[in-house]
């Protein structure tokens, strides 16, 4: 880091694969290089999938596994409300980072279900700037944690220097090649991603009492050239901005409902 590179005061990290995910700790690392104050708070085991979902109907166990170092027993949404509001109320995490997800990119579709993305868009409802991080990989026995190690540092000093108006929420993907030969940082919208459909996969147990598996089925699908999925799948890092704004186009509803589409007429009240 160059004399002119000021830290982060406090970054809270948090992921969706657990206290041990090697994931984390590449991001224990770039945080080391990029913050003057680290705090982890982590589920303490594996949450992929849990999207945004926190625990509201069950209560909430906390264990220290170190300095400034949390394990939950609760959803990555979890951590992050136990981090800012509880664990840092003193002093405020500046940024959020979540992942490195273990589990690839997370890619067009399925950001609503990552549990790395849902810990992010929980700091976005927190009010804080929060990115989360994912590497790809064609080889889940040869994950290029590599990449993301070289190049995250560079990457969050890069996003933050641009500086926003308002909390924001990215979600950065780097791609499966040597940090060397990766492309730039690009700028990109969600799109389709990779998910084709959710398969149910049946297996009866020793004792013959039946049980399921839910497995996301992938496959090649097509994307626009400037969505994450095609940048990441060229070698370049992605970084899509985040909203809770779902609504869809309300013009696409009228056009297919034509002109018998007309406002409702206001009910009578009742005698």
């Amino acid at each position: 880091m160059s004399a002119n590179e000021s830290k982060v005061p406090h970054v809270l990290l948090t992921n969706d694969d657990g206290i041990d995910a090697p994931g984390l700790a590449v991001l224990e690392t770039v945080a080391a290089e990029i913050a003057d104050e680290v705090w982890v708070v982590v589920p303490e085991h594996d949450q992929s999938g849990t999207s945004h979902s926190i625990s509201l109907h069950s209560p909430l166990r906390v264990s220290r596994q170190g300095e400034r170092r949390f394990g939950v027993a609760g959803t990555p949404g979890d951590c992050v409300v136990m981090g800012v509001r509880h664990l840092m109320r003193e002093t405020l995490p500046t940024l959020i980072l979540s992942g490195v997800n273990r589990d690839g990119g997370n890619l067009g579709v399925e950001t609503m279900f990552s549990g790395t993305v849902g810990a992010a868009m929980t700091g976005l409802l927190l009010g804080l700037p929060s990115f989360a991080l994912s590497q790809t990989f064609s080889d889940r026995e040869n994950v290029r944690w590599d990449t993301a190690r070289a190049l995250a540092p560079g990457v969050i000093r890069h996003l933050l220097a641009i500086g926003q108006a308002a909390p924001t929420c990215l979600n950065i993907n780097f791609p499966d090649v040597d940090a060397a030969v990766a492309g730039p940082l690009t700028p990109t919208r969600q799109d389709v991603g990779l998910v084709e459909d959710i398969e149910v996969l049946p297996h009866v147990d020793p004792r013959g009492i039946d049980y399921h598996w839910l497995r996301f089925k992938r496959g090649p699908r097509v994307n626009t050239p400037d969505s994450e999925t095609a940048v990441v799948a060229a070698g370049g890092v992605s970084v899509t901005p985040l909203a809770f704004d779902q609504r869809a186009d309300v013009r696409a509803l009228r056009r297919c409902a034509g002109p018998a589409l007309k406002p409702l007429k206001p009910l009578k009240p009742l005698n």
